[in-house]
């Protein structure tokens, strides 16, 4: 009985320490609920969170006069059609009251093609999410509650993070 529970502690950590290499992740330890969480598409038409419901998601907030988010939005496009994250939906928020022209041409020079861009124009989910900068990305599991955060730029193709991130798919 002892050696159940000590593989069902080991087993249950493993996933929390294979991602603690990536210094700049917050691993949430009781998912947070927020309500109406409100967007622009390209449209200017309102998206809601819950429009993606069972979805495993990323809420990536980036603008394009950041270095970082340059750097990180191609391993980005990457994860969205990596066939281990089949449930997976990257939504890349723009937060710096760009038009959409400047916005697609950004993608184009990156050559971003699996990602579609959203707004948020008044900043005020970057308000309530009280981000520090960008980039940042809020992960949410299939139920839309928040259960990470990844402060800063990260390569989205790290093995390890997407085989932990996989396990919330």
């Amino acid at each position: 009985m002892r050696f159940l529970i000590l593989l069902t502690l080991l087993i249950s950590n493993l996933s929390a320490n294979e991602i603690i290499h990536l210094k700049n992740i917050v691993i949430h330890k009781e998912p947070k609920t927020y309500n109406n969480i409100i967007f622009l598409d390209k449209t200017d038409q309102k998206t809601t969170l819950n429009d993606f419901n069972k979805n495993l998601i990323i809420l990536n907030f980036w603008a394009t006069w950041c270095e970082p988010c340059k750097e990180e939005l191609p391993s980005l496009d990457r994860l969205q059609i990596n066939p281990k994250l089949n449930n997976l939906k990257v939504l890349p928020i723009n937060i710096a009251q760009e038009k959409q022209e400047v916005v697609d041409n950004f993608f184009k020079n990156l050559n971003v093609k699996n990602l579609t861009s959203y707004f948020d124009p008044n900043t005020s989910l970057a308000k309530e999410f009280s981000l520090r900068g960008v980039p940042t990305s809020v992960l949410f599991n299939k139920e839309g509650k928040e259960f990470a955060r990844i402060i800063g730029s990260i390569n989205f193709d790290d093995e390890k993070f997407i085989n932990w991130l996989s396990n919330y798919n």
